[in-house]
């Protein structure tokens, strides 16, 4: 593949540039995201009123760009291109009694390929955090939003282009074919790095079809386990928020575990809230019988069956389920979830600290919404994806996880005996 060839080239000239140089491109790109705003909105409109009535609201909210999220964007490329410089400077120096001088540095991790789903925004970031980090970019995203990513990529090359990098840094693939991204897949002599970023069935399918090493970004099924000495004020305040800001994305709460001693207060309460976004309900028989005892029939309001307890919806349904104590809340989070981000509310900082210390996660937070597992929250200036594996990066996929260690070794002539 001639495309191919030219981006590991590109990756080899890329490595030996300065951040300075980087920084620069991230800027212009910032630049032109806000001078080609209008041209940005058009091609986005064309991806909107082009998709059919099965994609649900939850899937258009992920698609549609405006102009508060195109500022969001430029300022998350500002943000990465203040960010230190991770390449090059020396970790750690050690010498030898053989006056070996060791130096440990961090390269480049060379050509990533990313496949990510509808969600024009991601180009944008991922590219930058890569990028900045001297690595080269292969990336496709879905075919609902080819008009858009299109003309990122364009602007991605203009800017490239303007401070005379080369242009095949990123390659841009609007081809929605499912061949080209099943070869790609086979070429390990060319691609260092795959970063699939969408759902369990993308994820599942590039694990089974490649032989290059993979960044894994799995579903997101959140939960939050409000403990019996919760402030129930502040447990309304996050349980809405975590559900409610953006039920789109992989951060927001899917379930949530609360303590039978309060639940009869505070089901009631969220409930109530919640109605206003329009959440349905799916729920465990405890919380039926609450839900009953207060005299809230609704049809928004079903029994949950296992399926439910698996179920990542990114969209305003939630789970809920009453438990008889912290063993149980852990239990089920360890059977259901997806080591993505837990949160637990409470006033009792031990039980915090065994929840924190007993939740196999990415990010487990306590007093807080779980909205936050964000590369821009994090400020790391943006992400790559967030990382449900334990090798080689975990949680937000910021700039240095895009980067690996050398040795680089100074002598006089030692020999080995």
């Amino acid at each position: 593949m001639l495309s191919l060839k030219k981006v590991k080239a590109a990756a080899e000239v890329l490595k030996r540039t300065s951040g300075k140089q980087r920084n620069l491109v991230l800027i212009e790109m910032a630049r032109l995201l806000k001078s080609q705003e209008k041209k940005i909105l058009s091609e986005n409109k064309k991806d909107v009123d082009a998709l059919s009535t099965e994609h649900n609201s939850a899937f258009r909210d992920r698609l549609t760009l405006n102009p508060k999220r195109l500022a969001q964007m430029a300022a998350s490329l500002i943000l990465v291109s203040g960010e230190p410089d991770t390449l090059g400077p020396t970790e750690k120096v050690k010498i030898l009694k053989n006056k070996l001088i060791l130096k440990k540095i961090r390269s480049p991790l060379g050509v990533i390929f990313m496949i990510f789903e509808s969600r024009p925004n991601v180009a944008i970031e991922a590219f930058s955090i890569g990028f900045k980090a001297g690595n080269a970019m292969i990336l496709r995203g879905g075919k609902e939003s080819r008009y858009t990513t299109k003309c990122l990529y364009t602007i991605i090359q203009q800017a490239q282009k303007k401070r005379k990098l080369p242009t095949d840094c990123v390659w841009g693939i609007t081809d929605p074919s499912r061949e080209l991204v099943d070869d790609l897949l086979k070429q390990k002599k060319y691609i260092d790095v795959v970063v699939p970023r969408g759902g369990e069935a993308l994820t599942e399918h590039v694990s089974l079809n490649t032989t290059i090493p993979i960044i894994k970004n799995d579903r997101g099924l959140c939960h939050i386990y409000v403990h019996k000495d919760a402030d129930l004020k502040m447990a309304v305040d996050i349980l809405v928020n975590a559900k409610t800001q953006r039920p789109s994305v992989c951060t927001s709460m899917e379930t949530m575990l609360i303590h039978k001693n309060i639940a009869d207060k505070l089901v009631s309460l969220v409930y109530k809230q919640m109605k206003s976004f329009g959440v349905g309900w799916y729920v465990c028989p405890n919380t039926q019988i609450i839900f009953k005892k207060n005299k809230i029939m609704s049809d928004d309001i079903q029994l949950a069956t296992d399926k439910n307890w698996n179920t990542e919806y990114l969209d305003q349904i939630v789970n809920c389920k009453i438990v008889k104590s912290d063993a149980e809340a852990l239990a089920h989070i360890a059977q259901h979830g997806s080591r993505h981000s837990e949160s637990i509310i409470t006033k009792n900082k031990k039980t915090a600290e065994n929840f924190q210390q007993s939740v196999d996660a990415a990010v487990v937070y306590w007093n807080a919404s779980t909205r936050f597992t964000d590369g821009f929250e994090f400020g790391l200036g943006g992400e790559l994806g967030i990382s449900t594996q334990k090798l080689h990066v975990r949680g937000p996929v910021g700039i240095e996880a895009l980067t690996s260690v050398r040795w680089i070794v100074d002598g006089q002539g030692q020999i080995r005996k």
